[in-house]
Parts: C-alpha cells; sequence; structure tokens
C-alpha cells in the first residue's frame, strides 16, 4: 500500500509541475515541455527503463560545455528523435527515429555531426513532423536552469 501511496502522491505533483508550467522549450513553433538533465547522474540515466514518452514532453539534456557528443539508448524502451543543439541554441545535428535498444553496453551510439551543447530528446518523428532543419533555434521557457 505504501508503494501506492508514494505513486499517488509523485503523480499529483508532476500534474501539479505541469499546470504551473514547469520548464518548456519551443523548437519548430511548438512548445514542448522538458524534463531537465543538467548534472552527471541525470544525464546517464536519461529516458532509461521508460515505456512512453507523452505527447509534447520531452527530455533537455544541458552539458556544461560546447563539445562533440554522442548519445545511445542504452535501456531505452522507446524511439525518440535525438537534437543537438549549440551553445547558440541552433540545432546542428539530427539523429531521427533512433530505435530503442536493449543490447546494454552494445548499443550503437548516435554521435552530433558538430560540437553541442543541449540535447533535445523527443518522441520520434517529432522532428520530421515538425519539418525540422538544422540552424532551426531552440526557444528556453520558464524553468529552464541558467547555464553554469
Amino acid at each position: 500500500m505504501r508503494l501506492c501511496q508514494v505513486f499517488v502522491v509523485a503523480f499529483a505533483l508532476l500534474l501539479s509541475a505541469c499546470a504551473n508550467g514547469g520548464p518548456w522549450v519551443e523548437v519548430g513553433g511548438e512548445r514542448f515541455t522538458v524534463e531537465i538533465a543538467d548534472d552527471d547522474t541525470e544525464r546517464a540515466r536519461g529516458l532509461m527503463f521508460r515505456d512512453e514518452l507523452a505527447a509534447g514532453t520531452g527530455m533537455l539534456f544541458i552539458h556544461d560545455a560546447e563539445e562533440p557528443l554522442a548519445y545511445w539508448m542504452k535501456n531505452t524502451r522507446i524511439p525518440l528523435d535525438i537534437l543537438y543543439f549549440d551553445s547558440a541554441r541552433k540545432l546542428v545535428s539530427q539523429q531521427r527515429n533512433v530505435p530503442p535498444c536493449s543490447g546494454g553496453d552494445s548499443c550503437p551510439t548516435y554521435p552530433s555531426a558538430q560540437p553541442a551543447r543541449y540535447v533535445l530528446e523527443l518522441n520520434a518523428g517529432e522532428a520530421e513532423r515538425l519539418k525540422l532543419q538544422d540552424g532551426a533555434e531552440l526557444g528556453f521557457g520558464k524553468g529552464i536552469p541558467p547555464v553554469r
């Protein structure tokens, strides 16, 4: 019973954050509510072990510096678009429709074509739907932490 209570409280907090305008970004003329991964632990966990990513949501990874990046889908159960943005928040690389991977450390990596500082993961197909092209701007809304 205790686990159910914890789940109910966590769900209520999540709904409250969404209702109060949790962190969001805009890209391709559309707003996405995002979870923030801005430290090594959060970036390493990412969207692992999730069975779905709600429509209109994503995860924003914030790195300490602009550099070549490569992401992988280790223990990720949902296909994603991985969008790489530089320090000026311009789209510099896209990995679209990246499939889930249950192969552990043998999962392939998906590198950025150019150095990046921000990575936005969305449900697979979003980049195509929004007709995103390199150079698209990533807008930051309320709740995005300042860059260190």
